[in-house]
Parts: C-alpha cells; structure tokens; sequence
C-alpha cells in the first residue's frame, strides 16, 4: 500500500477502547434479545427462555411456555436482528458512497417501490403470501429506474443518483395513494406495512431474508477499505486506482437488494439505517472497516428493542414497530441538526 493510500484510511480510535465499546454493544443487544424473548403477554423467566431456546436449538421436544419462545417470539427476535442489522448496515454503505450523511437505505426509492407492490397486491385481492414478492419486486423496479434515469454515459454522477430517487419514489407513492382511494377498506392493511411490523415474522420469513442479507451484507462488508477512499472524493479515489463509477454501482446495487428483501418481510421501518450510523461513527470514528459491522450489530439490538417496546407498552394492543422507530429517531435526527449548528 502507498503512502498516499495509507493516508487516505481513517486512523482507528484506541483499539483497546473500542474493543470494549464493541463487547459492551454485543452484551446490550443480547440482553436485548433475550428480554424480547421473555416479555410479552405471558412473562417468562429468563432460565425458562434459555432452557426453551437450547431445546429449539437441539431438536428436543418443546412443552408449555418453551413453544411460545421458541415458535412465536424467537423467529419474530430473529427477523428483527437480520432487519435491524442489514438496514444498519445499508445506511451507513449509502452516507459513505454518496458521502452524506443524510443519506438512508431508502435513498434509491426501494421503500416507495416497495410500499407500490404491496399496494397494489392488496388492492387486486392477491393471497397474503404474495405481498412480500409483489413488495420485492416494487422496490427492485424503483432502484432500477432511478439507475436508468441517473445515467450520463458510464458515469452515475450522486447528485443526479439522488433527484432520480427522489423523482421515482414521488411518483410510486403517487401511484400508491391513488390506488388506495380507489379501495378505501384495505388502507389499514397497506398502512400495516408501510408502518413496519415484526408481529407476522416467522421461521420461513426469516430463512427467505438470510440469504439476501448475507451475500450483499458480505459485498459491502468486502467494500468498506474502498469508502473509506471515497471520503477524500472521486478524483482523488480514481489517482489512486479505484474504479469508482463500478464501485458505486455495486455498493447502491448490494445494498439496495439487501434493503428491499428487508423491507418485503418487515415493512417500511424508518430512522434505523439513518440513526445507527451516526450513532456508531460518533462512538467508534469514520473507519467503514468498523463502521459498517458495529453498525450491522447496533441497528439488530436497536430494532429488537423497539419492537419490545412497541408490543408492551400499550398492552393487550400493539404497535407498528416503525413508529416507534421514528418516535426514537426524530428527536436524535434533530439533536444532531441542532448540534452541528452550534459548532
């Protein structure tokens, strides 16, 4: 590695620190966990959700409150840690590639797409198992026709990146909101979704997101020496060899499939990919080499958590879980607006 290059990668923070903060994140987020497992309608002792969990692991057969951990409330803790950790992770590979840190998963319009499928699905009386499929391949369109229309030549200049975004998810929600007035009945399921939830997570949803998460997850993860080149801007990156216009459509690429599977299971859940970064980068520093893991660990504990909260605090009800998001995520979203501008 070259000088020059050496000098471009964000100087770690001190490494025995930061290992510290990171084991104390693991603990948290698996306090987390487990707390989700054992609360609920039916309170149960964390040595009986231990004890259910080691049976569901072994293949042992389940008894009484081990079937309520193990078949109802672990899938559900499962899907929001694969959620939580891969808009986490998306949000912070978006604000590195396009270097804004306003940038969120939802950038490209896959949240607007995906809030199109679903619509429409629901409107035409498809079977429920459809409207996951029909949400992933609204939020696939959206990407694609934001990377169409961003186009000049080879290049995807950001700027034109993110008004096609824009652009595309304007119109699919314009789209989305016609059809619900045509069909007035079904808003409060179409709303169910657009505002997250985790209360339909089971086994099989959790095995059809591991995959996406997995592969593009690994993609950007591989990626992260090259973002941290991307902060010093694209003629710098491209003096130093990196090939930026093919790196930025594979990282908007990864991340925007791992998005989409997300939000196809769990709905639209905001604030998550746009918080745990600037959470995580404030704590940890700018290296994308740490960034992106710890944000993939922090945003699992963080959704877990809020959809604790959102089925407990208004018992027997419950709440969408995205609402709670941005309940926890506005008030921090202005804090950092009021910050900065005092500095």
């Amino acid at each position: 590695m070259s000088a020059i290059e050496s000098a471009a990668l964000p100087r770690p923070r001190a490494g025995f620190r930061a290992s510290g903060r990171t084991l104390l994140l693991l603990a948290l987020v698996l306090l987390a966990a487990l707390l989700a497992l054992g609360l609920g309608s039916v309170n149960i002792a964390p040595a009986e959700t231990l004890r259910a969990v080691w049976h569901g692991l072994s293949g042992q057969p389940l008894a009484g409150s081990e079937v309520i951990v193990w078949q109802l409330r672990f899938p559900r803790v499962a899907l929001g840690l694969l959620v939580g950790a891969s808009l986490a992770l998306c949000g912070g590979a978006y604000q590195g590639v396009f270097r804004n840190p306003l940038a969120d998963p939802y950038l490209m319009g896959v949240a607007s797409g995906a809030g199109l499928g679903a619509t429409l699905a629901v409107v035409l009386g498809w079977n429920t198992a459809l409207v996951p499929l029909a949400s992933l391949a609204g939020a696939l369109l959206s990407v694609s026709l934001s990377l169409w229309l961003a186009r000049v030549g080879r290049s995807l200049p950001p700027i034109r990146l993110i008004l096609s975004g824009v652009v595309v998810g304007s119109i699919m929600t314009a789209i989305s909101t016609y059809l619900l007035l045509l069909t007035e009945d079904r808003v409060r399921q179409v709303f169910s979704f657009t505002l997250g939830n985790l209360a339909f997570g089971g086994w099989h949803q959790v095995l059809v997101v591991l995959p996406y998460a997995l592969v593009g997850g690994a993609c950007l993860l591989l990626l992260a020496r090259a973002l941290n080149m991307l902060q010093l801007g694209d003629l710098t990156a491209r003096s130093l060899g990196l090939p930026v216009e093919r790196l930025r459509l594979l990282i908007i690429v990864a991340a925007s499939l791992v998005t989409a599977a997300a939000v196809s299971y769990a709905g639209i859940i905001g604030f998550v990919g746009l918080m745990t970064p600037h959470l995580v980068r404030r704590l940890w520093g700018p290296d994308y080499r740490v960034l992106l893991p710890v944000s993939a660990l922090a945003g699992g504990g963080l959704l877990v958590l809020s959809d604790l909260l959102a089925r407990t605090l208004t018992r027997p009800t419950e709440l969408p879980v995205g609402v709670v998001t941005t309940l926890l995520g506005g008030p921090f979203f202005l804090y950092l607006l009021r910050q900065s501008r005092d500095e």
